[in-house]
């Protein structure tokens, strides 16, 4: 159905239904959901990626190159996917990755994650530019009858005015989060092609703006995509040296993790600059096209600095659509897998419909382990994986030089 775009979308009659919570049996028939029932600003600012959507898409398809390499005539008549990220215990190594703006699908939006996080004793990331403060979002959790408690933890843009980022670090602390996600893969906001061509007018629950930071989503001259937008607060002069004052900020029971991680050479930047873990992600390809799959960074971790997985935990996020996937992450090092978009789609029925699709890929990671012939997640190791068809797409070493090409632009100036 085409609304025309003078159609306000605060009213459901305006769109089809959804199909019932009960037929959707994997991840993809979220997606479909989504497409028939989200309103077009929702599903743009949600599905939509950087420029070509080509890291949005690799982020999901590398994960088939890798096979698995299943073991035989094992018991694995019972086995368990509990496990703990960053010190706290949880029932699956799947958590909530940061989202923004879930108000836009769901009236509660990020309340209802914590909801359902709490219901099934899983971790929970809020972000920044949640559509309610950090403080409402972890009292619904904490008030939801479930596990006693689970890990709340924050991701932080830094805000051009520190004094702000200060106040909501504060207020995150308050609130009882046990680790600070610093955003380190998105110094501005990607180009967002499918969000920026609906106009903003058209965003549902947005009136008021973004609680946290104060911004309101209005067209400029560029478009109306809500991440750009609601974006303008970002500090692009964040560097190595701003850790020790996120450090200064928080006392020494919150960890900090770095969220976006995309090389070797990094990786070992973060491990000798103290933080306790990072995630690898490219923002869901968000933010910058052809940037590398996240698994294959993993790899690079693998080859060219193995000891990050000894000193940091190693989170992951980015294109995870089934169990194997997450099997395949935590066969290769990866403590906790994230999901984004996905949460979104779930949420579009509510706290039940979170709970489904996390609870889709639960079922479909036990499955995956009975398979290969393993009962525990301290039994997953990388040799249960067959990765020769992307070695070649693997860096062999940390430093950043190109393996051949030595040209550099001063090379230029002596040539003239």
């Amino acid at each position: 159905m085409t609304i025309p775009p003078t159609t306000t979308l605060e009213t459901p009659q305006n769109l089809p239904e959804k199909p019932p919570l009960h037929t959707l049996l994997s991840t993809h028939d979220f997606l479909h959901a989504a497409s028939l029932s989200f309103p077009p600003k929702t599903h743009a600012f949600v599905t939509s990626a950087a420029t070509d959507l080509l890291t949005h898409r690799s982020n999901s398809s590398t994960y088939s190159l890798i096979s698995l390499r299943p073991r035989i005539l094992r018991d694995v008549s019972s086995v368990s996917i509990r496990t703990s990220i960053l010190g706290s215990p949880v029932s699956s190594p799947v958590f909530a990755a940061a989202t923004s703006l879930g108000i836009t699908v769901h009236p509660e939006g990020e309340k209802e994650i914590g909801r359902a996080c709490k219901r099934m004793g899983v971790g929970m990331t809020v972000s920044t530019s949640a559509s309610f403060s950090v403080t409402d979002i972890a009292r619904a959790a904490k008030e939801t009858e479930g596990e006693e408690e689970i890990p709340l933890w924050f991701q932080l843009y830094v805000d051009k005015d520190r004094s702000k980022s200060e106040r909501i670090l504060q207020q995150a602390v308050e609130a009882g989060v046990k680790a600070i996600f610093l955003t380190v893969d998105a110094p501005v906001p990607g180009k967002r092609e499918a969000d920026e061509r609906i106009s903003a007018s058209e965003a549902v629950g947005l009136a008021k703006g973004v609680p946290m930071t104060g911004e309101k989503a209005e067209n400029d001259k560029s478009g109306g995509g809500l991440g750009r937008i609601t974006g303008k607060f970002l500090d692009a002069s964040v560097e190595w040296e701003d850790i020790a004052w996120l450090r200064g900020c928080l006392p020494e029971s919150v960890k900090i993790v770095l969220k976006g991680v995309q090389t070797a050479a990094d990786a070992v930047k973060a491990m000798e600059h103290g933080v306790e873990g990072i995630v690898v992600s490219n923002h869901g390809g968000r933010s910058l096209d052809t940037a590398t799959p996240t698994i294959l960074v993993l790899l690079e971790l693998h080859r060219c600095c193995p000891e990050v997985f000894d000193r940091m935990e190693v989170l992951i996020d980015g294109g995870v659509m089934r169990g194997t996937d997450v099997f395949k992450a935590l066969c290769l090092g990866a403590s906790g897998v994230g999901i984004g978009r996905g949460i979104l789609y779930g949420l579009a029925y509510s706290e039940e419909g979170v709970r489904k699709y996390v609870e889709i890929l639960n079922d479909e990671l036990e499955t995956t382990m009975k398979m290969c012939g393993i009962t525990s997640l301290d039994e997953v190791h990388p040799g249960l994986l067959n990765t020769r068809a992307v070695d070649h797409l693997v860096p062999e070493t940390v430093d950043e030089e190109h393996p051949y090409a030595k040209w550099r632009p001063s090379m230029r100036k002596k040539a003239a």
